[in-house]
């Protein structure tokens, strides 16, 4: 037991892992390396991994409480479930394909503790080389955000706070500042908000979930913030297994699901137009692009793929 790792905490770290043994591995090292005033319990839900994670995180890290299920639950009900029985006064979600700086953790608590009306916070992110990471946070669905993405203004204008108003294009991350959304990978939240608001929505099986929850919480009169004092390293995508075209598809739905849940039902049928112009809008471009640019074939199989499961991905979830 490590000098944070104590009898009585007040933060339980909740590591969801499949199939990410030695990255998982690095991030517990790095969490208790760097925690030094926060008192802390970690559980490790491991999600029937084929590849020893169960086996290597007992052996290495005794003091953590390992969950080793016989089947694949999912990120959302995994933390459900450990989230279910956590009797700290708060909760930290941690990727395992993260690693974190110096004093992330403690610096994110004190933030916490200062800013009781944020009632979710989250920090920077980096990638490995030391530059940013934006997807550490985001603003909410917005019918003019989602013309910016189907049109691909977004993309085009991506350090634009009008034309990337979801991703604040122009902010680096580098100061305080109140979200819509903060990312799953490095998100603290009271015990006592997680419960009031349920935990997450199962309903969101791959993605979004976090920002239902975000929205949630805001309806009940809390500003999610981000600290840049708490800094992680996160590598984004390592610990799933889909291909481009299938996550490109989760995201579709989780997207459409989260404009079905907190936009007006008005707005609704424009958020699922827009979606189509971006689906089959890229499909048909890059589909002629195909035509006069070999490497672009690729690509172009890709939206195909997305585009032929259009029924999928327009029920949401």
């Amino acid at each position: 037991m490590t000098s944070t790792e104590t009898a009585s905490p007040d933060l339980t770290v909740i590591v969801v892992s499949y199939n990410t043994r030695d990255l998982t591995l690095k991030a517990l090292e790095t969490l208790y390396a760097t925690t030094k005033e926060t008192r802390f319990h970690t559980v490790v839900y491991e999600n029937a991994s084929s590849d020893g994670s169960a086996e290597a995180i007992a052996a290495a890290f005794p003091q953590v409480e390992l969950i080793a299920s016989d089947e694949n639950v999912g990120f959302a009900k995994a933390n459900n479930i450990v989230a279910a029985t956590a009797t700290t006064e708060w909760l930290l979600l941690l990727n395992p394909d993260t690693e974190c700086h110096e004093g992330a953790v403690d610096n994110l608590m004190r933030f916490s503790k200062a800013h009781p009306e944020a009632g979710i916070t989250g920090g920077r992110t980096v990638f490995p080389d030391g530059s940013l990471n934006m997807a550490s946070c985001w603003m909410r669905i917005t019918p003019w955000s989602s013309v910016c993405k189907a049109t691909g203004l977004q993309f085009i204008f991506s350090n634009s706070d009008f034309f990337n108003s979801e991703g604040m294009g122009n902010w680096q991350r580098d100061t305080v500042r109140e979200v819509d959304v903060v990312q799953g990978s490095f998100f603290m939240i009271r015990r006592a908000l997680w419960d009031e608001l349920g935990g997450f929505d199962l309903r969101y099986f791959m993605y979004g979930e976090e920002a239902d929850l975000c929205l949630r919480a805001q309806a009940l009169g809390y500003r999610p913030m981000i600290t840049p004092d708490a800094e992680i390293m996160h590598l984004a995508g390592a610990s799933t297994s889909h291909s481009p075209a299938r996550k490109q598809i989760y995201l579709a739905k989780a997207r459409l699901t989260l404009m079905e849940d907190h936009w007006p039902a008005w707005q609704v049928p424009f958020g699922r137009a827009t979606l189509i112009l971006w689906g089959g809008g890229r499909a048909l471009i890059l589909n002629l692009a195909a035509l006069l640019i070999r490497r672009k074939r690729g690509s172009a199989q890709k939206w195909r793929d997305i585009w032929a499961d259009r029924k999928n991905w327009l029920e949401a979830y």
